[in-house]
């Protein structure tokens, strides 16, 4: 009987280990203090799974008990990574199932835990707040949590399917969201027959950004990169799938949207891009430049580089600042990412306490600074350690790609441990221009890639079976 209690005690002790997500441990000091904060942060928005909406976590301002698009298109990495995987899947699967033609192809920006759309942002089917920008972010959230999960019901499931045609299709030709429409397109393209400019349930029905303080916003360019990034999201599951010729039709449309930001947003004499299109006619600038990096939308590297300095130049909201250590790892600008991180879990960072700060803080650990990127179609996770050298870093019991891992990162080295029941492929990767990569005492030949800064990168890849613990060195 003794034995029987211990082992349900075991079992019971590694399910909430796994739910609780992995643990992270460094000689940095300051390092290893943010991420004790944010960790512990993310585990206390989760909300309660028996609540009417099922399980959830708060993305939104706290006092809402809800969680709104954009900030769950955010936080579901960081989410993932904490062990909080029915979460994610509940609420896309509550967002996706609530498009609707009578809200014109929208959804509930904002839901609660009673399952209701939050009453802060909606009425009735006709007069709601909606930013446009979130139809796509949701496509490319699915996308990403596929990748980092393996699970293909975020990208086959029939309620997903739906939103993703809807939005594609129906969603941008209701809000007039062509590529070449969008200078042109009304200011409020659905507006109700008695339009009241002073109600906001009726001004921003619709927004066409994710900034809201700019008034009569004909269109952010933060929409069109997000929209660039929902319908490459798109072709990339139509891709996989197998339907090429619809596809490359979505990956063309997607690059028509791209180009439009070279075209029109780039401002020579400022050397950085516009950010809103007013009922004016006239360009201006303000927040919003960020999230042409977050959807990775600029491929000439000199404006991309234009736009990194003015934003680590500037101060932004913390809501802004969330989203920077990500980018700004993957961008090579490591030390600058790291002091974002060490920035937004000071305890004198204004509103740390709101959601996406904790969630971001997260996936700037585990995908910026311990550079692990899962790629589900190529059953391959990727590691690249992203800190200042002389740290010994790990990160232990990480849940992706349906199976477990542990990093370190020490030296010029990595060890690599599948501890899931099936095998992989790891690409160690590691920073500089390496000829041989060694690994189990043996020499291969590196691969080499570049960074959106220049910066080299080297890398071999590894089939690593079950169990297996493998150890790669640039020594």
């Amino acid at each position: 009987m003794k034995n029987h209690l211990l082992a349900l005690w075991i079992t019971c002790c590694s399910i909430a280990a796994q739910a609780q997500g992995p643990t992270f441990t460094t000689t940095d000091t300051a390092m290893q203090q943010a991420s004790n904060w944010a960790f512990q942060m993310v585990q206390h928005y989760r909300g309660n799974p028996a609540d009417p909406i099922g399980p959830w976590y708060e993305a939104a301002l706290p006092s809402r008990n809800a969680f709104c698009m954009r900030d769950v298109a955010h936080q579901t990495i960081g989410a993932s990574i904490c062990g909080l995987d029915k979460e994610n899947r509940n609420m896309l699967t509550a967002f996706a199932r609530n498009i609707a033609a009578s809200r014109d192809w929208c959804s509930f920006w904002e839901i609660n835990k009673y399952g209701k759309p939050a009453p802060e942002d909606y009425r009735n089917d006709k007069e709601f707040w909606y930013n446009l920008n979130a139809n796509f972010d949701i496509i490319f959230a699915c996308w990403k949590l596929y990748n980092w999960t393996g699970d293909k019901r975020y990208i086959e499931e029939p309620v997903f399917v739906n939103f993703f045609e809807k939005t594609v299709q129906e969603y941008i030709h209701q809000w007039t969201l062509q590529a070449d429409s969008l200078l042109t397109r009304p200011l409020h393209p659905n507006a109700p027959a008695s339009f009241n400019n002073a109600d906001y349930f009726h001004r921003c029905r619709g927004l066409a950004s994710y900034v809201e303080n700019v008034p009569d916003l004909k269109a952010g360019v933060d929409l069109i990169a997000t929209i660039y990034r929902g319908l490459l999201s798109y072709s990339s599951i139509l891709s996989l799938q197998g339907n090429t010729t619809k596809a490359a039709l979505y990956k063309q449309m997607a690059e028509h949207y791209r180009e439009k930001i070279d075209q029109n947003w780039w401002n020579e004499k400022a050397a950085r891009y516009y950010t809103w299109y007013d009922g004016a006619g006239q360009f201006g600038t303000g927040e919003g430049e960020m999230f042409l990096l977050w959807f990775d939308a600029l491929k000439d590297t000199a404006r991309s580089r234009h736009t990194i300095t003015h934003l680590v130049s500037n101060p932004w909201n913390v809501e802004t600042t969330s989203y920077l250590p990500v980018i700004l790892y993957k961008q090579g600008y490591w030390q600058k990412a790291a002091d974002y991180i060490l920035q937004l879990a000071d305890k004198a960072t204004p509103r740390r306490e709101y959601p996406e700060v904790s969630f971001g803080v997260v996936e700037g650990i585990v995908s910026g600074l311990m550079g692990v990127e899962p790629d589900a179609s190529h059953q391959r996770i990727t590691t690249l350690y992203r800190g200042a050298t002389g740290n010994n870093t790990t990160l232990d019991g990480l849940r992706v790609l349906n199976t477990t891992i542990m990093v370190n990162h020490a030296d010029k080295k990595t060890i690599f441990h599948n501890k899931g029941k099936q095998p992989l492929l790891w690409r160690a990767a590691f920073a500089g221009n390496y000829d041989k990569i060694i690994l189990h005492k043996t020499a291969r030949r590196a691969s080499h890639r570049k960074d959106n800064s220049g910066n080299m990168i080297s890398y071999i890849d590894v089939k690593v079976e079950a169990g297996e613990k493998v150890e790669a060195d640039v020594n």
